[in-house]
């Protein structure tokens, strides 16, 4: 589904609750105010119902500090949980909920964590098990703390407004909803090197790791994590090398069925912006190809949310390079 409503942005969220998708942030290009790109609110959301096709703007109430962009959030049990992003002043580790079953909508920080959390970073995954949120890699400051897992340092970020330089990292963290406790697990196999901008997937019990960047390098490789333990899988790319994506970052990857995984969009090393589509079937540990009619639209850094009879709902990103200094076409 190609949805034309709402206000145009890259870098937002995305999730679904009963057949409604809910978005929040990311920013949009600013016409009239030079090469200044415009945050959007952090009051704002906005819903569509996937069944009546109606866009609804709501404002919410409660504490969220600020807007942002390449923030992560994720839908548990009718509560929206939000973590991390990067604002005008840099990166941040808060992490906050929205009851969306409530009768209106309040941000509530959760600021009584017990554990070491992530460190600020955007452009992080996420994905669910159980009742945990399990957190992956993403770009921001290096972790102040005893960390498991790799920093990279980004020799190109300059550090500015006195934050320090910023990197990519491999950091798995898991939030237990329960007992509101930030933890890091001990894994086993071969774990995927620091990375941003990458996409997760849920299916079963398994998390699903496509994608990223780390330095000039875009990931072609696919990834899962089953029971916290990090196993390899090479996406059957060695085998059939003719029948599996490119290596991209900023694409979404949206699962679809207990056993179909749908990849769409991205850019790529050669900073192309992409528009293909992809279906990964888990038990068969294979890609195809999916044919669709948007190849005139590519796009970057937009979400896509699985609907209830199996369609993906494709909002916002943007259409070019977002490395260049140029003005990025946004979408809707």
């Amino acid at each position: 589904e190609w949805l034309s409503s709402g206000s145009e942005r890259s870098g937002h969220i995305a999730v679904v609750d009963r057949n409604v998708m809910y978005v929040w942030g990311g920013y949009k290009n600013a016409q009239t105010h030079g090469f200044l790109d415009l945050y959007l609110p952090r009051t704002e959301i906005w819903t569509y119902n996937m069944e009546s096709g109606v866009w609804t703007k709501h404002v919410a109430g409660g504490n969220l500090h600020t807007s942002m962009s390449g923030s992560c959030g994720v839908c548990v049990d009718g509560v929206l949980y939000l973590f991390g992003g990067h604002h005008a002043r840099g990166n941040t580790n808060r992490i906050y909920r929205l009851p969306l079953r409530a009768p209106s909508l309040v941000w509530e920080e959760m600021t009584d964590l017990k554990g070491l959390p992530p460190s600020s970073k955007d452009k992080l995954g996420c994905w669910v098990q159980k009742n945990r949120l399990i957190f992956f890699g993403g770009y921001g400051y290096a972790a102040q703390g005893p960390h498991k897992g790799m920093f990279e340092y980004d020799e190109s970020s300059s550090p500015v407004w006195d934050n320090p330089g910023r990197g990519w990292n491999n950091h798995i963290h898991i939030l237990d909803l329960e007992t509101y406790t930030w933890s890091q697990p001990i894994t086993t196999g071969n774990t995927p090197s620091p990375r941003a901008a990458h996409a997760c997937a849920t299916v079963g019990n398994r998390g699903y790791v496509f994608g990223g960047r780390y330095k000039y390098l875009y990931h072609p490789v696919l990834a899962y994590l089953s029971d916290i333990q990090m196993l390899p899988s090479d996406s059957s790319c060695r085998s059939v090398p003719q029948q599996c994506p490119v290596g991209r970052s900023w694409h979404s990857f949206t699962p679809v069925s207990s056993d179909l995984i749908f990849l769409f969009g991205g850019f790529t090393t050669d900073r192309e912006t992409l528009s293909d589509a992809w279906l990964y079937s888990v038990s068969k540990n294979e890609w195809k190809p999916f044919k669709h009619s948007y190849t005139q639209s590519p796009r970057l850094w937009h979400t896509a949310c699985s609907g209830p009879d199996g369609e993906v709902f494709v909002f916002g990103g943007c259409a070019n390079n977002l490395l260049s200094h140029h003005r990025a076409v946004s979408y809707t």
